[in-house]
């Protein structure tokens, strides 16, 4: 089974008259509240001091930014 990720990649349309080089894959970011659905009651909770590191009160709200290009990544 696949590693659930909330980076997706997809495949554009290459013009065989484009001047430029092209980008053969291109990837973006999805946020977890769109898997979340609704949210729960009880959901665990960051410490206020975490909470202002994080960006968000939850951590399952939580989501680190990878840059794609960066060396050394996938």
């Amino acid at each position: 089974m696949k590693e659930f990720s909330q980076r997706k990649y997809y495949h554009p349309y290459v013009s065989p008259f484009d001047p430029c080089p092209p980008i053969l894959v291109k990837s973006y970011e999805t946020p977890p509240q769109l898997y979340l659905g609704f949210q729960p009651y009880g959901l665990p909770q960051f410490s206020p001091q975490e909470a202002l590191r994080y960006g968000t009160l939850w951590p399952a709200l939580y989501s680190p930014y990878d840059n794609p290009y960066e060396q050394g990544r996938e």
